[in-house]
């Protein structure tokens, strides 16, 4: 498929959709990010949204180097636990604070996607969907969260770890998608591509 633009900036992102054979431009969205909901399943929808909408209309108004578009894929992941939504640490204590809520427990990971596919005739059609995946982490020693927490890895990613990184080894097991909590549900969003009626 031509003309895929991915509205994120998440390396994350990128890499499993050239790990799937997708050809794609990088435009991150700019917009500024509004939540109306505390439903962490919600919050990924809209805010997948609302970037995916931002960056076609730049597209669409002509502000940008790529001057049309097949699919704009929006995207948006939070980690959620005893029904809380976790963003990125700020910090060191808040890095601590969360691996602390993770360790010994299931919490859960969902990721929003909207696709804003164009065709042929220039018909718009916008479908959004979330993933949720249960991850199950070990019970961790304090001085095993303090070396954690000690890593560059924490600091970028939602919930203060990276289920691709040195934090697996304390991934009991997962329930769901892997991709998902990787930041996205590739064979989910192939689906919806082809049901959107995009060519793959």
């Amino acid at each position: 498929m031509d003309r895929i633009i991915l509205a994120s900036a998440s390396p994350r992102r990128s890499e499993l959709l050239r790990q799937a054979g997708f050809a794609f431009t990088v435009i991150p969205s700019r917009g500024e990010e509004v939540i109306t909901t505390s439903h962490p399943a919600e919050v990924v929808e809209e805010l997948s949204l609302q970037k995916a909408k931002e960056v076609a209309g730049r597209i669409l108004e002509g502000t940008e180097s790529v001057k049309d578009f097949s699919v704009v894929i929006g995207a948006d992941t939070v980690v959620a636990a005893d029904h809380r939504i976790l963003g990125k640490p700020a910090d060191h204590s808040d890095a601590r604070r969360m691996i602390e809520m993770l360790q010994g427990n299931v919490h859960q990971v969902y990721t929003g996607v909207t696709l804003i596919v164009k065709d042929a005739e220039g018909n718009i059609r916008t479908a959004t969907f979330h993933e949720r995946t249960d991850v199950d982490v070990c019970e961790m020693t304090k001085e095993e969260i303090e070396a954690y927490i000690d890593t560059e890895e924490p600091y970028d990613k939602a919930g203060a770890y990276g289920i691709q990184g040195s934090f697996g080894i304390y991934i009991r097991g997962i329930r769901g998608c892997y991709y998902n909590v990787v930041g996205l549900p590739i064979s989910r969003l192939y689906h919806e591509l082809k049901k959107a009626g995009a060519s793959c």
